[in-house]
């Protein structure tokens, strides 16, 4: 850590994350919403297992700030120590789980994650802050204590590996719609690390599953206007397991009516309309047809419908106009042998 950066108490860096984190092992999932039906709903972004930008060093909370006067706690200035109360002893956080940690907890956390110039320490401390977030509590704490902004600073670490543990800490922070408020203000750094990451990487998947989290509601969606391209071209060149959280994303968007116009003129690979093929897997396909379906729920006058024809490489070209491969596509998986497809596709041709 940088001169000064000194935890008293806990001279040894990784027995403190190591007490926190062990704590926090049986709960280090990233909390689901859980969803059931595919037909026109919005996609849960939580029913599967996964979680303004500042420099490492940056200062939050402003002393004398309205958010520290408050969150009643002390702020972190850059180059200054966060010193633990002299109460707190080590074995007193050993017994700690996750649900229950102090709000002094959480700030050293902070404090050491802004502080420490160790990669794999910083992967810790976010792994550690990603575990308590998975309680409502520890979101509110983390929120009044200016955690968002310092853990969003990480977005850009230069270590893949930080990168994705920040995002899985966001990930859980954003079951919170407060705190979707700041985090919306992310989103261009989410979409960018989703584009300039290797496609199926656990970078790719981490921003995905938080971008899927914060289109649940529609209350961002109009700042993803310009990823429909985006996640229709990672669509069908990615495997299974982020196809699917691809399209859980692109149901949340056509779910809202306010988007369809966006969505529709986007551009769109040809390729997409062969993934409605009996070779897809079962989970990929349904959601796809509930994309597809949300699409025809779409009824453009005869004016845009025009006007959309002429646009060579749009989804509606490729997908809606009756020039489409679709149609034909559609009837032939009338034949499908998961029954809940064939029921799907008989939806979407109704």
């Amino acid at each position: 850590m940088g001169d000064g950066s000194v935890i008293p108490k806990f001279s040894n860096m990784k027995a403190f994350l190591g007490i926190v984190a062990g704590a926090g092992a049986s709960y280090g999932i990233y909390k689901l919403f859980s969803g059931t039906s595919f037909r026109k709903n919005k996609k849960s972004a939580f029913n599967e297992s996964n979680g303004p930008k500042l420099p490492h060093g940056g200062m939050v909370l402003q002393p004398g700030s309205l958010l520290a006067k408050v969150s009643g706690l002390d702020v972190v200035r850059v180059g200054e120590s966060q010193a633990v109360p002299d109460d707190v002893e080590s074995s007193d956080i050993i017994s700690k789980s996750p649900e229950s940690l102090e709000p002094q907890h959480l700030k050293m956390l902070l404090s050491l994650l802004q502080n420490t110039p160790n990669p794999s320490e910083r992967v810790q401390i976010l792994i550690t802050l990603g575990n308590t977030a998975a309680f409502t509590v520890n979101q509110n704490l983390i929120y009044e204590l200016g955690g968002i902004h310092i853990i969003a600073g990480f977005l850009s670490d230069p270590v893949p590996e930080v990168r994705v543990q920040t995002l899985n800490a966001l990930n859980n922070l954003s079951m919170n719609l407060r705190n979707q408020e700041q985090l919306k203000v992310y989103l261009a750094k989410v979409l960018e690390l989703i584009e300039m990451s290797p496609v199926n990487s656990d970078l790719q998947m981490a921003a995905l599953r938080l971008l899927t989290n914060l289109s649940v509601t529609d209350n961002h969606h109009h700042l993803l206007k310009g990823s429909v391209t985006l996640l229709l071209s990672l669509l069908v060149v990615s495997n299974q397991v982020l196809q699917i959280q691809v399209l859980k994303v692109l149901v949340n968007l056509s779910s809202d009516p306010d988007m369809m116009d966006d969505i529709v003129q986007a551009q769109a690979p040809a390729s997409v309309v062969l993934l409605f093929d009996v070779r897809t897997s079962s989970p990929v396909l349904l959601r796809l047809l509930t994309f597809a379906g949300n699409l025809k729920a779409w009824r453009p006058s005869a004016q845009v419908a025009e006007a959309l024809r002429r646009r060579q490489d749009c989804l509606y070209r490729v997908l809606l106009d009756k020039s489409s491969l679709l149609h034909s596509r559609l009837s032939q998986l009338l034949a499908h042998p998961d029954g809940e497809v064939r029921a799907q596709v008989a939806w979407v041709l109704s």
